[in-house]
């Protein structure tokens, strides 16, 4: 008999399954309010393949990047707002935007972004980074200043800046 895997079920308004991680290792099936408990275990057992090898790789993401402390967050957010700032302006400049305003989050997984009214927000996590992959976030949130997508030209906006763009996105995608 297979093992089971355990997981949290949340239902809601919603029309379809879907299968997520939350924080740490736990598994959490999203269901429509009224969805029969046998057809969530056979959504998670036809999904097992997903959940396992996605369950690994948080397992060796969280061995190799443990939760930060309280403490830590804490002076990440101080370094943040000591460091960002001047990113900013410096590539601002360059790129003759300027944003609305700056904001500085605590996410983990969103550590950018710019909204429809050009205030960047950044998370105190960039701070773990090297200066080369906090840039590339920088220039690609100025460069949605200009462009709202991620269309080829806000790709030929941040190449103009970084002509290293992609190996310094793949710097941050592998850590």
């Amino acid at each position: 008999m297979m093992e089971q895997i355990p997981y949290r079920v949340i239902r809601s308004k919603r029309k379809t399954m879907s299968l997520g991680l939350g924080d740490g290792l736990e598994v959490i099936v999203r269901v429509p309010n009224r969805m029969q408990t046998a057809y969530i275990e056979a959504f998670v057992a036809k999904h097992r393949d997903w959940i396992q090898d996605k369950l690994e790789q948080r397992r060796v993401y969280l061995e190799r990047y443990p939760a930060p402390t309280q403490a830590q967050l804490a002076m990440w957010m101080e370094e943040a707002k000591a460091t960002i700032p001047d990113r900013v302006a410096h590539f601002a400049q360059i790129m003759g935007v300027v944003p609305s305003g700056l904001r500085y989050t605590k996410n983990r997984t969103r550590i950018g972004s710019c909204t429809s009214c050009n205030r960047l927000s950044f998370s105190c996590r960039l701070m773990r980074y090297p200066l080369e992959v906090l840039d590339y976030v920088v220039v690609h949130e100025l460069a949605h200043i200009t462009h709202k997508n991620h269309g080829p030209d806000f790709w030929a906006t941040v190449a103009a800046v970084l002509p290293d763009y992609r190996a310094r996105r793949k710097m941050l995608r592998e850590s």
